[in-house]
């Protein structure tokens, strides 16, 4: 087999094919012996007519076209491969020749991935931050700490306070009249969490276990019902419940009964000491991206919309799998959110276009300073996907091998090793101011 790439636009090549004419009688010799089997001939049993007869009376290419069928999709594929073309769309495929006792001649236009012309990506300047916990960050994960392990009380009697979680029934007037939507039940609500209008909430401090209490409001000018907005509102309420965390105090005891450390002090060190490093992780992601995105807007490359479209497919995808995750759907986000999935699709548009970018300017980094993953490092990557699905290192190494899906796990390695190498040439500026950590 020859084969032969022509670039003859931006990001389109012409594949000129040539098969063998003996390979070619070796597939048409196959197909008849495939179709002989599936067609009735007078006069001959099923699968023994003669080949001659059988195409006198189907045609010769009946026969030509279903050797085809296998023919040409194997020899685009190895073409592909001794080309070293990567294209990202299916080809339009041209059968210049094809007749028995001459070569095959085939043409396919194909879109690949289009020229990258770096510009600098090595020497470039970006700033890390430099992390200082204090003891006010330390002191708000105690507090979250202390949240989490307290315990929900519901009061017999008292009064509501900022933070209590009540259930109220409320009746809702405007223009002394009921209006849709202003009436609720048992309705669940959180004093102090902004889930109702503007000082709906406060209103209600200082009412008792079954008290009633009118209070008046007004809505936003903004107010999504438009209505309502900007009018004044009366309600009633009754607090039906109260409900209160009743907190522990923070101490030796509560360090003890929170983790394995005995004294507070030790507790506070060792969340100093995740909070430093969660800190210092993102502080290097950010610096790595940094030095990421400058390596890509130093660049020039025209971004194919059908590469972005792709993107924007695993974007939805990855997103809809984490809905999935959390017992929703992306159907219901849609309707929740008051959002098409075309406004989606728009929306998610300029980050695709940015990491497709980002990857064929690391792509093309690693090219040029010849980056590649050894075959150490690529066990190494399918033992750690093995062991975050629990499955055995080696079998799932076995796996990808019959099956040919090291590609995902060999580029993954590339290009983790292709953003270490511009870490590794890049002039990194510490910032000393100090990070809080909300």
């Amino acid at each position: 087999m020859k084969a032969n790439a022509e670039r003859i636009e931006k990001n389109t090549v012409l594949l000129e094919i040539e098969l063998d004419a003996e390979q070619f009688s070796h597939a048409v010799d196959k197909a008849y012996r495939k179709l002989v089997k599936k067609v009735n001939i007078p006069g001959f049993r099923k699968g023994k007519t003669p080949r001659p007869v059988f195409e006198r009376f189907i045609g010769k290419e009946a026969l030509y076209e279903e050797a085809m069928e296998t023919l040409v999709p194997e020899a685009y594929l190895k073409a592909v491969e001794e080309t070293g073309i990567k294209p990202i769309d299916r080809p339009s495929m041209e059968i210049v020749q094809a007749e028995e006792g001459k070569p095959v001649v085939l043409k396919a236009k194909v879109l690949v991935k289009p020229e990258v012309v770096l510009g600098e990506y090595k020497g470039l300047e970006v700033v890390k931050t430099a992390v200082e916990i204090t003891a006010e960050d330390i002191d708000k994960e105690l507090e979250r700490l202390q949240n989490r392990h307290s315990k929900l009380l519901t009061l017999e009697e008292g009064t509501v306070e900022k933070g209590d979680m009540t259930e109220i029934d409320f009746l809702g007037m405007v223009d002394g009249e009921p209006f849709a939507g202003g009436e609720g039940k048992d309705y669940p609500l959180t004093i102090g969490s902004g889930a109702f209008i503007p000082g709906f909430e406060e209103q209600l401090i200082g009412v008792s276990v079954g008290g009633t209490r009118g209070i008046f409001v007004t809505f936003p000018e903004d107010y999504h019902s438009k209505e309502l907005a900007g009018k004044g509102a009366t309600f009633t309420v009754t607090i039906k419940l109260i409900k209160r965390k009743e907190q522990t105090p923070i101490d030796d005891e509560f360090a003890k009964d929170v983790s394995e450390f005995d004294t507070l002090e030790e507790l506070r060190e060792d969340i100093k000491n995740k909070l430093k490093k969660a800190a210092e992780d993102m502080a290097s992601f950010q610096m790595k991206q940094g030095i990421i995105n400058k390596a890509a807007n130093n660049a020039e490359v025209e971004v194919p919309d059908i590469m972005v479209e792709e993107q924007i497919k695993e974007m939805l995808q990855s997103m809809e799998n984490r809905m999935i995750s959390q017992g929703l759907n992306l159907e219901t986000y849609l309707k929740y959110t008051k959002t098409s999935l075309e406004d989606m699709k728009e929306s998610m548009r300029p980050d695709a276009e940015t990491g497709v970018k980002i990857d064929l300017v690391l792509e093309a980094v690693a090219k040029v300073e010849d980056i590649k993953a050894s075959e150490e490092e690529i066990k190494e990557q399918a033992g750690m996907i093995a062991k975050h699905y629990q499955q055995d290192p080696d079998e799932f190494y076995k796996m990808l091998e019959r099956e040919g899906r090291f590609d995902f796990i060999t580029n993954g390695v590339v290009k983790e090793k292709t953003i270490q190498f511009l870490v590794d040439n890049s002039s990194i500026v510490e910032d000393t101011k100090v990070e809080v950590l909300e």
